[in-house]
């Protein structure tokens, strides 16, 4: 007599409600944020925005700034270096107004002219421009007065005579020229003829 092998039982299969995952089960899956929970994060959201937009604003200015100390730094030190050039044109000027005696002094005045002119070229270039002066009025922006002088040929107030050459680098003042300004004509001074007490006094009254 044969034994039979015995058919194994089928496995069981998981129960649904076994496989369901537990918020489907519960059915908690469906609850929303608590309405203060939003709140919050709107609020946090809306914080950092404006925080954001504050710290653009702050490195925006803080751009600029740094741009505007940046070239006015370098302004002042070109206006510095193109200051201290304008002593040497007033020797350059200075020597140009000797009157040479002999043709070596023609050849070191053509030297001295060949400088002058390449250094105020430079200037020019620069807008480093000459002030007017002699026959112009008394600018105190512009003018720098040593003294006054009696003049018949300018009105008070004129410039007449320039010691020092004053400059200009664009539109502000480099160096002011010194100047001498007419004090007018001394005969405008003299007092008026006074009354001629010589002729009789008219009485009160009197036809």
């Amino acid at each position: 007599m044969t034994d039979e092998p015995k058919s194994a039982p089928p496995d069981e299969e998981p129960s649904a409600s076994a496989t369901a995952p537990a918020d489907v089960a519960t059915g908690e899956g469906d609850t929303e944020p608590a309405p203060s929970v939003v709140d919050d994060v709107a609020s946090e959201r809306d914080r950092l925005h404006d925080l954001l937009l504050r710290k653009t604003a702050e490195f925006d200015n803080f751009r600029k700034r740094t741009e505007r100390e940046r070239s006015e730094f370098a302004r002042r030190a070109a206006e510095d270096l193109l200051r201290d050039l304008l002593p040497l044109v007033d020797d350059l000027e200075r020597a140009l107004a000797v009157t040479p005696k002999d043709s070596d002094g023609d050849s070191y005045r053509i030297g001295v002219e060949l400088i002058h002119r390449q250094l105020l070229e430079l200037l020019r270039k620069r807008e480093v421009t000459p002030i007017a002066a002699v026959g112009e009025p008394f600018d105190p922006n512009l003018h720098e007065a040593v003294t006054e002088e009696p003049s018949d040929e300018h009105p008070e107030g004129t410039v007449i005579r320039e010691f020092r050459r004053g400059y200009r680098l664009g539109d502000r003042l480099l160096r002011a020229a010194m100047v001498i300004v007419s004090a007018g004509n001394g005969a405008d001074d003299e007092a008026t003829p006074e009354a001629d007490d010589s002729a009789p006094a008219t009485e009160v009254g009197q036809t």
